[in-house]
């Protein structure tokens, strides 16, 4: 877990949590935008990705490792004594949502960049079911994710990048995958829980990764007093990665400022 402090008084603080293969040095333009804008930042990477010691890379024994870490992270969060927002993308989205179904967070809005409800395409089902077994008797055998770094921006700076980590995430564990598709059900089964949060969903409408179709029907269940869904025509996964990034920033930083007005944070 690392933070990084406004350079002006904060009015809030912002968790972040990135998705899946990837790691936090993948979001340095995104923790600035929010620290320009007056927002304390915390991050760091989830168990089996980034520079994460603690699982081997692309495994975890159970999706709980994500939410436990999560947690903490919030909790760090809660010792400004500020308003609190998270901030989820893709897998990172799904696990803050399993989080905030689980335990009572003190969290005033959730945003939600491409959650992981639901994917574009998965394995061939006598595959699928392989894996139940493989899950028993050989939960840590990787397989190749078949995600590729042109499925998740039209950026091509951002593709470059991506070509260029040596972080990047290219194979997943059997249990991985089997956690995964629990939490997307779990999800689902459990919406009820979510509390009474504003949320905000952000969705690239030409997601190649996550099913929009999912996303949707998901937030149309979900049954609270404040919540927004905007989908971004053409924008592939990582929606802070395409090229309209500027304006789907501000965007999120009206949803959070809207909130701080009501909580008296920000006058104008």
């Amino acid at each position: 877990m690392r933070k990084w402090e406004t350079f002006e008084s904060a009015k809030a603080v912002i968790v972040i949590v990135h998705g899946a293969m990837e790691h936090h040095g993948r979001y340095g333009w995104l923790i600035e935008m929010w620290r320009l804008n007056g927002f304390h930042v915390i991050m760091g990477d989830l168990p089996g990705q980034g520079l994460t010691t603690r699982s081997q890379r692309g495994h975890i024994d159970s999706f709980d490792e994500y939410i436990q870490e999560i947690k903490t992270w919030v909790e760090e969060a809660n010792m400004y004594a500020l308003p609190v927002f998270l901030l989820g993308h893709s897998m990172g989205g799904l696990a803050a949502i399993r989080l905030m179904q689980t335990a009572e967070m003190n969290i005033d809005g959730v945003i939600l960049s491409s959650p992981c409800f639901g994917l574009v395409e998965y394995p061939p089902t006598p595959l699928n079911a392989l894996s139940v077994g493989l899950n028993w008797i050989m939960p840590e055998l990787k397989v190749n994710s078949n995600l590729t770094i042109d499925m998740i921006t039209r950026s091509d700076d951002e593709k470059n990048r991506a070509l260029n980590d040596s972080l990047y995430v290219t194979k997943v564990s059997v249990r991985w995958y089997r956690e995964l598709l629990k939490a997307m059900k779990e999800a689902f089964t459990n919406i009820s829980d979510f509390p009474d949060v504003p949320l905000l969903v952000l969705q690239g409408g030409d997601d190649k990764i996550v099913n929009k179709i999912d996303v949707r029907s998901w937030f149309n269940q979900v049954d609270i007093t404040e919540k927004i869904y905007k989908e971004w025509p053409n924008n592939y996964h990582e929606i802070f990665n395409e090229p309209e990034r500027d304006i789907i920033f501000d965007y999120a930083k009206s949803f959070a400022e809207t909130r701080l007005r009501i909580l008296g944070y920000i006058y104008d």
